[in-house]
């Protein structure tokens, strides 16, 4: 149980967070026609990017800040303290430099040059930290930090609250079903795991013939960028491996084919995670005779220019 003592939320900042929800989530599906085709399959993609932050980290940041404040854990005179790969960052530093707070994350040295800008144009305190420890090193600086510094740091520790994957499952889940009824396959990549957990719970509690289909990196030394090969890495403690009806590994090879052929057949510039969501879900629709599949596309390519210009003509 948490010893940490629960202050009055300050009003100015919860009226502030309130008035960013509409910013958040509500992001279209979009139908996948040219990459796949079947009479009886359908196949969308829910395009993340286009929200608050541009990417679907903008669901668990605002959720982990949110109930922070509430809280009172987090004001103006702490911190928002954690460790990411990028998305979650930027989500936070959107969200923090709306409200007047400031932000320290740890992030990994090998992090693309252009998160890194990002983050510093948006007044980010950045800790970069070994590159060959990736996030799994990033977590444990940050948590040292925060134990040292306890009255400095608001640690939201992405990976072990449970407002990231509640942000998926009060919203994500809710705005797939609405939007499509019939789904019968959500599929999506795991990395803090939050997509995946809050948005395959909630489809298991609204109808339980949902397929919930995970999909990780298929080796350790992968170029997935934000996802976890969970086997070689520390599991996040809000992942729960019952929540999958079936696991599939997808290789960084494969997203990076998909990156190219998304653009060329369907116009969608892709991020690595969202053309391996892409190319998971392809794969699974590949497999029916009839079903409705939905993904997530995690964010676009605008944050990988240097692993896009290898990969697209």
């Amino acid at each position: 149980m948490s010893t940490k003592t629960l202050l009055p939320a300050d009003a100015q900042l919860l009226n502030g967070i309130r008035a960013l929800a509409q910013e958040i989530g509500n992001t279209p599906l979009y139908p996948v026609t040219q990459l796949f085709r079947h009479e009886r399959v359908r196949l969308y993609a829910k395009k993340e990017w286009m929200q608050l932050s541009g990417s679907v980290k903008a669901r668990a940041g605002y959720s982990i800040i949110r109930k922070a404040i509430e809280d009172g854990l987090l004001t103006t005179d702490k911190t928002l303290l954690d460790a990411t790969s990028g998305n979650t960052g930027i989500a936070y530093a959107h969200i923090a430099k709306r409200l007047n707070i400031p932000v320290a994350l740890c992030l990994p040295e090998n992090a693309s040059r252009e998160r890194k800008e990002i983050l510093e144009s948006l007044g980010v305190s950045l800790i970069l930290t070994s590159k060959f420890e990736g996030t799994d090193g990033a977590q444990q600086v940050a948590k040292a930090l925060a134990e040292e510094a306890p009255d400095k740091y608001f640690y939201a520790d992405q990976y072990k609250n449970d407002n990231n994957w509640k942000a998926h499952y009060h919203s994500t889940a809710i705005e797939i079903y609405e939007a499509l009824p019939d789904i019968t396959h959500f599929v999506a990549g795991l990395g803090t795991t939050g997509t995946f957990v809050g948005t395959g719970r909630r489809l298991k509690e609204l109808n339980p013939a949902i397929q919930l289909i995970s999909l990780q990196p298929d080796f350790a030394l992968h170029g997935l960028e934000g996802w976890k090969h969970l086997e070689t890495a520390i599991v996040p403690e809000i992942y729960d491996p019952t929540v999958a009806d079936t696991n599939e590994e997808i290789s960084t090879e494969e997203a990076h084919e998909m990156i190219r052929r998304a653009w060329q057949e369907e116009g969608l510039q892709l991020s690595p995670s969202s053309a391996a969501n892409l190319a998971g879900a392809i794969r699974i629709a590949q497999r029916l005779d009839k079903g409705v599949v939905v993904t997530v596309l995690s964010d676009n390519a605008d944050k990988y220019s240097e692993i896009i210009k290898k990969i697209l003509p």
